[in-house]
């Protein structure tokens, strides 16, 4: 059956008021050239139960490998009652929170959620999201030439070291806005940004630098010294920080002398699933002066009349409140339902269960790293710290491993080849708390098979 709840009556009804003879009347100004005569290509419709079968039918082709992926999604275990409680009517279907006196439930859990994720980053103040990840660091670089009055560049320095699917993004929302992003490069030897490597930018004008830790490498930068040389050169910061590692590395606020002026990140690792790539949100949190400056939307915490707490949209800077021309963004959202699970995620973990999940997916790394570096032909790429993911390389190709690694159902890593050709064969590599040793040994043990199969470059 179609789900279209207008009767032909309805729809004679409609035509009828606006003066046009028919629906294809609507869609003249589109040339038949351009249209589509059939849909051959869609099957016939099913009922329910058929539906439902065949969607099992498709997950099961998917099996349940080990995944050993991480680059930005990561793989941690949710709590079942994350999604029981985000799944309810309450919180599943409701519609942007307009009407203050019928929404305080999810007013109530985006202000909880931004007092969190403040706490969190170390910084004052949380918007209610945005789309994701890659996103956020654009709308971090928009934020960032608004917040930065005394730079006339439009100037944003992105480290290679910043995940590459960031930095794309990133170039592709705000490149044709005035911003140019210049790409600083990392140390070979140490997978990390050289504070020498920004000497070339001492006198000129500059917007802002983002920092992230841990880098795409899973390196760990030396944000203290990179924060203090952007500031005292009238420069912002924008962070870039995997919320779980914040349970043990340092927040985006302490950094340096003063701290990242803004931080943002992916928030999948906070109750996601990782749901074949999305959807996800990225978090943004700022200092209170730049707070009119950041784009979304943020929930304020108030009482009314009676002195009863209530909740209500504080800032709302987006271009269904005010002139397009004055809205910080025109394509941010807040990502609700995702937001919901991660409150309830950081609710349930608390401080002590984020460290511990952080510390665990730490030491399974290490684990990880240790086991197959015993491996003829496969060696650590940079010696250092990291925090849950490392870049291992390799005598030969890195595809053909990983193909033989699939079919064993081992998901072995990303390649590193399309990024970072200057490496050479690469595999960056991630475990979390999810994986035991058990895992890692099978791992190891595959990929030391693999290996003798594979031909070496």
């Amino acid at each position: 059956m179609a789900f279209i709840p207008h009767t032909p009556a309805d729809v004679e009804a409609m035509l009828a008021a606006i003066g046009v003879a028919s629906i294809e009347e609507l869609f003249d100004e589109i040339p038949a050239t351009l249209r589509v005569k059939s849909l051959a290509g869609v099957p016939d419709e099913l009922n329910e139960m058929e539906i439902g079968r065949l969607m099992t039918e498709r997950a099961r082709t998917d099996g349940h490998p080990s995944c050993f992926i991480g680059a930005g999604a990561y793989e941690h275990h949710i709590p079942a009652a994350v999604w029981a409680i985000t799944t309810r009517g309450e919180f599943y279907s409701a519609y942007t929170p307009y009407q203050a006196e019928a929404s305080q439930g999810t007013l109530q859990v985006i202000y909880e959620y931004q007092t969190m994720i403040a706490s969190l980053t170390g910084l004052q103040v949380s918007n209610a999201s945005v789309y994701d990840g890659a996103s956020a660091v654009a709308e971090a670089s928009l934020m960032a030439v608004r917040a930065n009055r005394k730079s006339k560049s439009q100037r944003i320095l992105v480290p290679t070291t910043v995940h590459p699917h960031y930095r794309k993004v990133a170039v592709a929302t705000a490149g044709n806005q005035g911003l140019r992003f210049e790409e600083v490069p990392y140390s070979p030897d140490e997978g990390v940004t050289p504070l020498a490597a920004l000497s070339k930018y001492e006198n000129e004008d500059v917007t802002a630098l983002v920092i992230q830790q841990p880098n795409f490498f899973g390196r760990l930068e030396d944000v203290d010294a990179l924060t203090d040389w952007a500031h005292a050169r009238g420069v912002l910061v924008i962070a870039v920080v995997n919320p779980t590692s914040l349970a043990l590395l340092k927040p985006p606020g302490q950094w340096g002398a003063k701290g990242a002026d803004i931080a943002v990140g992916e928030g999948q690792p906070l109750g996601v699933p990782l749901s074949s790539g999305g959807p996800y949100f990225g978090f943004m949190t700022t200092r209170l002066e730049y707070v009119r400056q950041m784009p979304g939307r943020i929930v304020g915490r108030t009482v009314d009349l009676n002195g009863r707490e209530g909740f209500s949209l504080t800032l709302q800077a987006r271009e269904q409140h005010i002139r397009r021309a004055k809205a910080t963004s025109n394509i941010c959202t807040n990502q609700g339902l995702l937001v919901t699970a991660a409150t309830i995620y950081m609710s349930l973990m608390g401080p002590q269960g984020l460290e511990r999940t952080a510390a665990a997916s730490h030491a399974r790394t290490r684990e990880l790293v240790t086991g197959i570096a015993r491996l003829k032909g496969v060696r650590p790429a940079f010696q250092g710290p990291c925090f849950h993911e490392t870049v291992m390389l390799f005598d030969r190709p890195v595809a053909p491993v990983l193909k033989a690694l699939a079919s064993r159902g081992i998901l072995g890593g990303l390649d590193l080849a399309e990024h970072y050709p200057e490496l050479g064969p690469a595999l960056l590599v991630c475990a979390t708390e999810t994986k035991t040793p058990a895992d890692i040994e099978a791992y190891t043990t595959a990929l030391g098979e693999v290996m003798q199969s594979v031909r070496a470059a």
